[in-house]
């Protein structure tokens, strides 16, 4: 035990905790001696540890009786917050709690797990089918130039063979035009009620679930890189990155870090998105932005439960478009 202003280091070696002493300044009554660190409960919601302070006298009745014993973090749930900003989080591998706390933690590392499992798996089976169009496409192109390497070469005087190969050429050259044109059309088409469709995708997250979702990649950045991730106070979607927030990494240089939750059915007016780490709240968004994104992409699943947890008010619907940096890109408020 522990009563210095400081944490110790050894406060999460062994079984042990710090206390405060009472505050004896005059007109102060009452007060007792209360331990602040050591002693926690599992957040079963947030999916994480929390500190849990209170009387000393208590937790040495607890200890004694049994109620609370020492319980070791699970490796994905050492980082705990401490204060109320985003970026004040502390290691805690080892804590005083009840057997109920450790079920909660248990049971939400094996639910974490599987909803992993299943998202690596759709990125697989996502993958593979790619693969088999593309080898579809390469033994049909080859197809191809073996049939065309099998044909006799016209004879070059034959004017009426020179004359079908060029309207067929002018054919072919016209409908690669007309290809080119109706996808362009679709892409503007799409362009012009992308604020309407991202309002849709953002719409299904509410204002808890966006508070989260930031928290949780804030503490994926850090245990997983050891990075510190920038969560703005108002985070803004990007229209150049499909609608989706960039996060930056803290420091001078401000590094881009990642994309939260890009627009699936935005993608195809982001090509640059095939660059970038792409974050999402579950397996479903890992499995529509799979679909429509390179091989390549670097896809995130945060695993956080899709639950709503209340009717929607008169929020945004979406984090507010952000302004252009004069890079091509958005700038966070």
């Amino acid at each position: 035990m522990s009563p210095g202003p400081q944490a110790p280091p050894w406060i999460d070696v062994v079984p042990a905790v710090q206390v405060s002493a009472p505050d004896n300044a005059p007109g102060q009554h009452g007060q007792c001696w209360r331990v602040v660190d050591g002693l926690g409960g599992f957040d079963a919601a947030a999916g994480m540890w929390a500190f849990k302070p209170q009387e000393l006298g208590r937790f040495v009745r607890w200890v004694l009786s049994g109620s609370v014993t020492p319980v070791a973090s699970l490796p994905h749930y050492t980082s705990v917050q401490r204060g109320s900003g985003l970026g004040h989080y502390v290691q805690r591998r080892l804590w005083w709690t009840s057997a109920q706390s450790e079920r909660a933690q248990n049971e939400h590392d094996r639910r974490r797990q599987e909803q992993a499992e299943r998202a690596d798996r759709a990125r697989r089976e996502a993958a593979d089918r790619r693969a088999a169009r593309w080898q579809q496409d390469f033994e049909r192109r080859q197809q191809l130039q073996r049939r065309r390497k099998s044909q006799p070469v016209p004879d070059p005087e034959d004017e009426e063979t020179r004359r079908a190969l060029a309207q067929e050429r002018r054919r072919l050259e016209q409908a690669w035009r007309r290809q080119r044109e109706l996808e362009a059309a679709k892409r503007q088409e799409l362009a012009g009620r992308a604020v309407e469709v991202a309002r849709a995708w953002w719409q299904d997250v509410q204002p808890r679930q966006r508070a989260e979702l930031f928290t949780a990649v804030a503490e994926r950045a850090w245990h997983d890189e050891e990075v510190r991730v920038e969560i703005p106070e108002r985070p803004q979607v990007s229209e150049s990155f499909a609608y989706g927030v960039p996060l930056f990494r803290t420091g001078r240089l401000r590094a881009l870090y990642g994309i939260v939750r890009p627009c699936p059915e935005l993608v195809c007016l982001s090509p640059q998105l095939e660059f970038q780490h792409i974050v999402v709240r579950d397996e479903q968004e890992a499995r529509q932005l799979a679909g429509v994104t390179s091989p390549r992409a670097r896809i995130t699943n945060l695993c956080l439960s899709s639950d709503a947890t209340g009717r929607p008010g008169r929020q945004p619907a979406m984090p507010a478009p952000a302004q252009p940096d004069g890079r091509g890109g958005a700038r966070p408020s």
